[in-house]
């Protein structure tokens, strides 16, 4: 028996998906060889529910229900009006498909601007999370310009401490001691461009 789509899942309809379409258009587009990324839409969440979930969501704490899962997806897409940046869908340029989330974050116990990345287990191993991670960092700091940006990593997600120090990341001890107790994790330091 399949059960009928929440609510607030629904893809919006008339002049509210025009509304939302035209909000959506004022996010900047990011281009890579591979990838477009794109303003999350609703029809996104299912995967992210599965990237929040699987193995490698563990920053996020697991396991989550589709409902937390749901305010996660709110708040990582909800900052673009409040700050200026946030979370992007990543997509493959050819078929469309979705392959993850990279943002600019900035939750609850951020010290500072956060570039953060997740990618369904279809996109794992083949440098996807690179590529896309590598056009947000280059947009934060440039475009944006913002003056600083970390990624908070759990030290024992190996890829993505290895994806950190590929993008030229750093670890910063000093900021990792900042963060409140309940926080603790790897922080690692994006160069900024002319030392910003």
């Amino acid at each position: 028996m399949t059960h009928p789509i929440p609510f607030h899942e629904t893809p919006p309809t008339g002049a509210t998906a025009d509304l939302a379409a035209r909000m959506q258009a004022l996010i900047p587009v990011l281009e890579t060889e591979r990838l477009v990324l794109r303003a999350p839409r609703i029809e996104d969440f299912d995967a992210f529910a599965a990237m929040v979930d699987g193995p490698r969501g563990s920053f996020f704490g697991h396991p989550k229900t589709r409902a937390d899962a749901w305010e996660i997806f709110m708040q990582l897409t909800g900052t673009w009006p409040l700050r200026g940046h946030g979370a992007w869908t990543v997509t493959d340029r050819a078929s469309g498909t979705v392959l993850g989330m990279v943002l600019i974050g900035a939750e609850p116990g951020d010290m500072e601007p956060e570039l953060g990345w997740a990618v369904t287990p279809e996109a794992e191993g083949r440098g996807i999370a690179f590529e896309a991670a590598r056009a947000v960092r280059d947009h934060a700091l440039g475009p944006l310009g913002l003056s600083r940006l970390v990624s908070y990593v759990d030290a024992d997600n190996i890829r993505s401490v290895a994806l950190a120090e590929r993008l030229g990341a750093t670890r910063d001890p000093a900021a990792e001691a900042a963060l409140p107790d309940a926080d603790r994790c790897a922080v690692y330091r994006h160069a900024v461009p002319g030392g910003r």
